[in-house]
């Protein structure tokens, strides 16, 4: 079929709730997608910060079809040996002291808000307990992850969703002790927000949060989903502060493509549920602990996390440099392989120019920031070849 075709197909057979860009992908190589014409795209979304060891990684691709010669699933009524060596590694990776492996980062979030409500509930038997979550965050798509997701154009169509949440400013620490009291069970918040703009927590804030969630009993709960897994130049985004959580999640980049997510508890929350608290049909099974063991591996062997700090390095360099040289761009944030241009304009011309006729993936966060989460693998020739296509595409627009 043409390309126009399979786009006619989608709209029609698949549920419309995405609006989508007129490129049918076929296959990808490194850090290039290939689309059905045989047109070669330079990748700086990763699939929205998915593909960290990019495409078509032969020892990964390896591990996966030797998986499938092997096992894919037999439920969580058995244990398998998959999921076991995965849970070693993130743990070690994390020094967390329980995992849980879930199918998708909202499903994590899902766990976590449930240990929060679980280990409160074991003190008291009470149901009034509270959460603080930030305002302009992002946390995921179901009615759990919705109900700590500042931005009510996500969660209006889906009133009422779970009670007992109350917003606080991100890296405001006044905003979050107004609302800390006695009936607070957790705190939860991304170390880098994503979709809000790209915002790295402050150090006196995590820290801050952190000593209040100790103060008064309540659980520090860190989404990961997207800035972990060595994106910012650390395995996740909270070493770099030296703040551990009691609960975090992680996702994306953890499969390399392949769906899955997890939380992971330390402390006190490592026991806050007891068997029949959570459940999962398809987490942890065999294939996609199999992808994850495979990716932890790899980001050890390779030294991905040193070559971030490098590499990021170098893509901070560049951007300044772009923040100075075009008055459309207004600010630049951002840590390692998540950084983010705002601008005076919506990102979405932008975006969709540079993939039209620059062949350059990018992505928006907001309505008005250029989001780069590349493959972690991406080289200094790289940023090179998007600086020169992000600025093409710059001049035509200011």
């Amino acid at each position: 079929m043409s390309k126009q075709e399979y786009i006619e197909k989608a709209e029609e057979k698949i549920y419309k709730t995405y609006n989508r860009y007129p490129v049918v992908f076929d296959h990808g190589d490194g850090v290039y997608l290939y689309d059905t014409d045989g047109n070669e795209y330079l990748d700086f979304a990763a699939g929205i910060a998915v593909m960290g060891l990019g495409y078509h990684d032969r020892e990964f691709d390896e591990a996966l079809k030797g998986q499938v010669d092997k096992l894919l699933h037999t439920s969580n009524l058995f244990y398998n040996v998959p999921a076991v060596e995965a849970g070693e590694l993130i743990l070690k990776a994390s020094d967390m002291d329980k995992v849980f492996f879930t199918n998708s980062g909202t499903e994590a979030i899902e766990g976590a808000l449930k240990i929060a409500r679980r280990y409160a509930y074991n003190k008291d038997k009470s149901h009034d307990h509270e959460i603080i979550a930030m305002n302009h965050s992002f946390h995921g798509r179901s009615l759990g992850a919705l109900s700590v997701t500042g931005n009510d154009h996500y969660q209006e169509p889906f009133k009422p969703l779970i009670p007992g949440i109350r917003f606080a400013e991100y890296n405001d620490l006044n905003s979050v002790k107004a609302l800390m009291n006695d009936k607070t069970c957790a705190v939860i918040m991304e170390t880098v927000q994503g979709e809000g703009g790209i915002y790295p927590a402050t150090e006196e804030f995590l820290k801050g949060v952190r000593k209040l969630c100790d103060e008064h009993d309540a659980l520090l709960i860190l989404d990961e989903i997207q800035c972990g897994m060595g994106r910012t130049g650390t395995m996740f985004a909270w070493q770099k502060y030296g703040v551990k959580p009691d609960v975090m999640t992680a996702a994306k980049a953890l499969g390399n493509g392949v769906p899955i997510g997890a939380f992971l508890a330390h402390g006190k929350a490592a026991t806050a549920m007891s068997p029949g608290d959570h459940g999962t049909t398809y987490g942890g099974n065999p294939f996609v602990t199999a992808a994850a063991a495979k990716v932890l591996e790899l980001f050890d062997k390779r030294k991905i996390v040193d070559h971030v700090k490098e590499t990021g390095d170098y893509l901070w360099e560049q951007a300044e440099a772009l923040l100075k040289k075009y008055d459309i761009i207004t600010a630049h944030r951002g840590l390692g392989l998540i950084q983010g241009l705002e601008l005076s304009v919506p990102a979405g011309p932008i975006v969709e120019d540079a993939l039209l006729n620059e062949k350059l993936v990018i992505i928006s966060a907001g309505t008005n920031v250029i989001r780069m989460v590349p493959p972690l693998i991406i080289t200094r020739e790289h940023v090179d070849a998007m600086v020169l296509k992000l600025e093409t595409v710059l001049k035509r627009h200011s």
